[in-house]
């Protein structure tokens, strides 16, 4: 017997087939963001099961915007600590 996905997690496969069309259109280097996007949303399907109150979608972006905020603050705490370890260098 196979295993079910929970309705969260087809909805995002849903979501992510129906925009095919749009990732084909994209450059090749574009296509592999695009993918990565999704692989973040991927990541937070559980926590996506308890935003029963906002659209599908909506949870999705959020998922992803999430994961790419992460980056950011990792690339400021790198930056802060390159241009302090600079500072006391002069």
């Amino acid at each position: 017997m196979g295993r079910t996905l929970p309705p969260i997690a087809q909805a995002l496969l849903q979501e992510e087939g129906s925009f095919a069309r749009f990732r084909r259109a994209l450059r090749r280097s574009d296509q592999v963001v695009f993918d990565d996007l999704f692989v973040f949303a991927h990541k937070h399907i559980a926590a996506a099961g308890y935003a029963a109150h906002a659209q599908f979608f909506e949870t999705f972006l959020l998922a992803m915007l999430l994961e790419e905020h992460k980056l950011v603050m990792v690339l400021r705490q790198q930056m802060d600590e390159v241009l302090h370890t600079h500072t006391e260098d002069d």
